[in-house]
């Protein structure tokens, strides 16, 4: 089986914390690793070249986070414009096709990243056991309810196949409580999990059935050019494109823990708990407290006599919200979009991810700005010039090599920069800072000028591809 991780969602259902360029499945909740990299190690003994495909947005998240898990060995496709499961989908087929040279029995197996799945070893053996019958069906992992959740929706199973598969009677939209409650009664209903197994000739067989506009654009273009038109694909779901009308469909129900974590209910559902039922991260010191999430990003939170609450700090945004109507996060991320004060907050955190690092603004005026800058060892930003800025920079932590050039490029000086040492680059000079060192490079960046806005920038060499 080859695995294929999906990580382009770009969901702001965990607000603050998921933002639209630092999504859910790069986050780091209740575990040092990420749902992304837990994903990658989840299924290292299914797949140990796995194809990863994410948004060009998110590239460097994803080379970053799997560095620093120690994997080297993936593929990785960057979708242009985000379209969906079943354009991504086929575009994942192209590749195998085209440029890795999987035969069409080759059974595909498709995980997203932002899940919670425990125990590892009981879903390798769901996975391996899954292998078996998708050469005959498209495969679908159910997960065994364990309360009547309206959050997700169900797989009603029929006919059985064999000892652990199904055939799938019908996919079933979101119910209310009460069709929940029905459904756990009956007993051959589960959580759709939105995973898959098939192999490559049987899901086009599909597309072409059932997904025709999609087929013919896989026909019609190689993979570069299925790149090149990807802005083309329809903009739809592998449920609603292929599942829900095959007749081929199967699903093999999940006995584990499971969670999608697309609220901040899931989320204290999922944690564990202290003694008072509470879910803390961070610096957290509470009196009388029940049943509660709070989490401290870099202030100290305190409460006394509250309940049922849900408190996420970050550096600039705090969420209190009753639990239990958490799914309006959604809402609210709406209402601050279509502010203009608040539309960038719903985007970007205070800490900026790079290729080459990261950068926290901590704090901006009129006429300055100032910065956290970390450089990666062995990274470089680019050659750049401001016209409306000059920047300070003192290094806090490692070594900074800078380069300065005059405007025209004909002088050209090279300074290393060590601990507690400073440097002034002027307005109107071109410019490159880059970590030679072993360890992270940490300054702090203060610029001063008339305009001191992220789009002053002219790149004439960038290592990352980026204009």
């Amino acid at each position: 089986m080859k695995a294929v991780i999906l990580a382009g969602g770009s969901g702001t259902r965990l607000f603050p914390l998921s933002r639209k360029n630092y999504p859910k499945q790069f986050l780091k909740i209740g575990s040092n690793k990420s749902l992304f990299q837990n994903t990658v190690l989840r299924l290292s003994p299914i797949s140990k070249d796995p194809i990863i495909i994410t948004n060009k947005e998110y590239k460097f998240h994803v080379i970053n986070q799997l560095k620093e898990i120690g994997i080297t060995n993936y593929h990785l496709i960057e979708e242009p414009v985000g379209r969906n499961t079943a354009p991504a989908i086929a575009l994942v087929l192209k590749f195998a096709i085209e440029q890795l040279d999987l035969p069409e029995d080759e059974v595909l197996g498709i995980f997203p990243s932002d899940h919670l799945i425990e125990p590892t070893d009981l879903f390798v053996d769901y996975v391996k056991k899954a292998e078996k019958v998708a050469k005959d069906y498209l495969i679908t992992f159910g997960i065994k309810p364990t309360k009547p959740e309206t959050g997700y929706g169900y797989i009603e199973s029929g006919e059985k196949i064999n000892d652990y598969t199904y055939k799938v009677v019908k996919f079933h939209e979101k119910p209310s409580l009460e069709k929940a409650q029905s459904y756990i009664q009956k007993g051959n209903y589960y959580w759709n999990s939105g995973m898959f197994a098939f192999t490559i000739s049987n899901i086009l067989q599909e597309l072409k059935k059932h997904s025709l506009d999609i087929y013919q654009l896989f026909q019609e273009n190689s993979y570069q050019s299925l790149l090149e038109n990807f802005q083309n694909m329809p903009d739809i779901s592998i449920d609603y494109a292929i599942m829900e009308k095959t007749d081929k469909a199967a699903v093999i129900p999940l006995d584990l823990k499971w969670s999608d974590l697309g609220s901040w209910d899931s989320v204290y559902q999922t944690l564990d708990k202290d003694q008072n039922q509470n879910v803390k991260e961070g610096k957290v010191v509470d009196i009388d407290t029940k049943n509660s999430v709070i989490i401290s990003n870099k202030r100290l939170i305190t409460t006394i006599s509250v309940e049922d609450l849900v408190i996420v700090e970050t550096d600039d945004v705090i969420l209190i919200a009753k639990k239990g109507e958490t799914q309006k996060v959604k809402d609210l991320v709406n209402t601050l979009k279509e502010n203009p004060q608040y539309k960038e907050i719903t985007e970007i955190h205070k800490t900026v991810y790079r290729p080459w690092g990261s950068y926290t603004e901590l704090e901006e005026g009129e006429r300055y700005r100032i910065k956290r800058i970390v450089v990666n060892p062995g990274e470089s930003l680019s050659m750049q010039m401001h016209h409306h800025r000059s920047e300070h920079w003192v290094v806090v932590r490692g070594t900074a090599k800078v380069i300065l050039e005059d405007i025209y490029g004909k002088e050209r000086k090279e300074y290393y920069i060590h601990e507690n040492e400073s440097i002034y680059v002027p307005k109107s000079t071109k410019h490159r800072l880059s970590n030679p060192g072993k360890i992270p490079l940490e300054i702090i960046e203060i610029q001063v000028g008339e305009y001191v806005k992220e789009d002053d920038i002219i790149r004439f060499e960038d290592n990352y591809g980026r204009t």
